[in-house]
């Protein structure tokens, strides 16, 4: 009867550590998954908060802005330079060519 319980008492031990054998395999294979599903999802986030993929709208959408802001401000100067400057002596001259009484 001893012998049987030694045995019985051997086989549950034996299981047991199999048992806690088998769950420490398990928790290594989740920490390594974690690990691993961690890496993955750093390097997302690090794509999203480095990329720059709306940024060439708005950078684009800016140079715009400025490009005809510029051309408005130099087709104003423009205008007011032909306008009060050489427009007027051009005038002058055109009508001093016509009324030469040479």
């Amino acid at each position: 009867m001893l012998r049987r319980g030694r045995k019985l008492a051997n086989q549950v031990c034996r299981k047991a550590m199999r048992t806690v054998q088998a769950i420490k395999a398990n928790i290594k294979r989740m920490k390594i998954a974690a690990e691993m599903k961690q890496a993955q999802m750093t390097g997302r986030v690090q794509a999203v908060v480095a990329g720059t993929a709306a940024e060439s709208y708005v950078d684009t959408g800016v140079k715009i802005l400025i490009a005809v802001v510029i051309g408005a401000l130099l087709l104003a100067g423009l205008y007011a330079l032909f306008n009060g400057t050489i427009m007027p002596k051009v005038t002058e001259k055109i009508t001093g060519l016509f009324n030469y009484n040479g």
